[in-house]
């Protein structure tokens, strides 16, 4: 009996967790099926009375919602690819190489996560600028070269808990550290990188800051669009498109995840172990 209202108390408060999770997204579908007056009601209209399905169409119809999606898709995917294999390899310098002051750097690439994207946001459109690098993807490419602060520290978690004998009998084998980290050390942390990409992808699926700063309105992303593209003629927002299409806009993600939940919760959960 014990148990079981332990079990009956732990699955009660993950599901109260949960929905907490999914309100805000299971909102943002009711907001899309309204009408504009439903939308500005008082007090709060929390279902629709006629559900209004055309404001997909019409959110996928209004804009070019597949060009500004593949523009979204592309950025991600080079930045996601870029940055997981560079955060490894430098990942893996901090775990198995030895090099004076090697604590020190990688205590000051850790505090480089404090720095917040506004502080750097200038200094980094001034430099795209004067390398002629406005309005192309080419600062995504280099942003993923220079890998990421968090994303290193999950790998050199992952490869310092791998053990020592790995590493000896591929010396012993006449194995290098650049064919080591290729052909053995990178094969073994799949569960690392699942997780690298989908948070690297996340991170770029959703910017809106950088695209908005950096590229045009041909090029621009998913994000800007969505919060730039529908309003009225007098330039008012839609809220009721908005609310559409960033559902449509969050499918993606969600997709993803479920496919690599399973990498990325093991990624998650050994990357700290040793």
């Amino acid at each position: 009996m014990r148990v079981r209202v332990n079990r009956l108390v732990l699955y009660t408060v993950l599901v109260v967790i949960t929905g907490l999770f999914f309100g805000p997204f299971g909102w943002l579908v009711v907001s899309g099926l309204k009408t504009p007056a439903e939308l500005a009601s008082s007090p709060v209209r929390w279902l629709p009375e006629h559900v209004q399905w055309h404001n997909f169409a019409d959110a996928f119809s209004q804009i070019d919602f597949l060009g500004y999606a593949r523009n979204s898709l592309i950025i991600a995917l080079i930045y996601a690819v870029l940055v997981t294999l560079s955060s490894a390899w430098v990942g893996f310098g901090f775990a198995r190489l030895d090099a004076p002051g090697k604590k020190t750097l990688f205590g000051v690439l850790i505090g480089s996560m404090m720095l917040p994207q506004m502080v750097t946001l200038l200094p980094t459109y001034l430099i795209f600028a004067k390398l002629g690098m406005v309005d192309t993807y080419w600062p995504w490419v280099l942003w993923g070269l220079a890998s990421a602060p968090y994303l290193v520290f999950l790998f050199r978690q992952f490869f310092a808990g791998l053990p020592r004998e790995l590493e000896e009998a591929a010396i012993v084998d006449g194995c290098d550290y650049n064919r080591m980290f290729w052909r053995i050390f990178l094969p073994q942390s799949w569960p690392v990188v699942s997780a690298s990409f989908v948070i690297a992808f996340t991170w770029t699926w959703g910017d809106y800051i950088a695209p908005q700063l950096l590229l045009s309105s041909d090029r621009s992303t998913l994000a800007v669009a969505i919060m730039s593209a529908y309003v009225t003629p007098a330039g008012q927002p839609v809220p009721e498109l908005q609310a559409a299409a960033s559902v449509m806009y969050v499918v993606p993600i969600l997709l993803i995840f479920l496919v690599a939940q399973r990498g990325f919760v093991a990624g998650m959960s050994t990357s700290g172990l040793k």
